[in-house]
């Protein structure tokens, strides 16, 4: 492996993780020696990467530094055209947009046969039932999440059962058939999952909620024993 490449597996490496990584966990997956790796980490913050940590304590690299996205693999590249696919056909109309243009971003700055490699794919979104619900909702959940605001929902159940309630959306989930916005009910006083397609009616309020939603999305993995990704 050049070493090019090396330094270039290094950062991936670091940005799978969101906490500290020791230098020998670095090492052992890099297959080096604990002096190369404190040479190659020493490099990366000389070209800017901001690496925070020291040896016997761990490496973390902090938000801000990229790479060119010339520098993608073709796996990574089939990868990102895949997923951009899937939500250019099953997100509300903004996010299907904007993964359209974000790929038309990565294209304008990909060399020649990178480029080739994204028009040209061969991993395919198949044919599928369109997503119940209102698309404008959609949106609106996701900007309320974004500002941290509550939101008062008209909300019918699986049992035909109506409410009102103020709740506090933190995530939402996007399965093939349906969308669901996780959310912090004041009502029932606990987390309550929303099908999107059986909110009847959405309005976001002026009130930001507290804790925040990266701490309710923590707390809620907690709550259903799920891990966090480690990136």
């Amino acid at each position: 492996m050049s070493r090019a490449q090396r330094l270039l597996d290094l950062m991936q490496l670091l940005r799978r993780h969101r906490y500290p990584v020791t230098g020998q966990q670095l090492a052992q997956t890099l297959n080096v020696s604990l002096r190369t790796l404190y040479r190659d980490i020493a490099t990366l913050q000389g070209q800017g990467a901001d690496i925070s940590g020291e040896a016997g304590i761990g490496y973390q690299l902090k938000p801000g530094f990229t790479l060119p996205p010339m520098m993608f693999s073709e796996q990574e590249i089939e990868a990102l055209v895949l997923g951009a696919r899937w939500v250019s056909q099953k997100g509300d109309p903004a996010l299907a947009q904007a993964a359209n243009d974000m790929l038309a971003k990565v294209s304008a700055v990909l060399p020649a046969s990178l480029r080739q490699e994204l028009a040209t794919t061969a991993l395919l979104i198949g044919p599928g039932e369109p997503v119940p619900g209102d698309g404008e909702v959609f949106g609106q959940i996701r900007q309320a999440i974004r500002q941290q605001r509550k939101v008062s929902i008209h909300y019918t159940d699986n049992q035909g059962q109506q409410s009102q309630r103020t709740v506090w959306p933190f995530a939402m989930g996007f399965f093939d058939q349906c969308r669901v916005m996780l959310a912090w009910c004041e009502l029932r006083q606990d987390y309550r999952h929303f099908r999107a397609d059986r909110i009847n009616g959405l309005a976001t309020t002026d009130q930001h909620y507290s804790p925040s939603r990266h701490q309710l999305l923590a707390l809620w993995r907690k709550s259903m024993g799920i891990e966090a990704p480690d990136y």
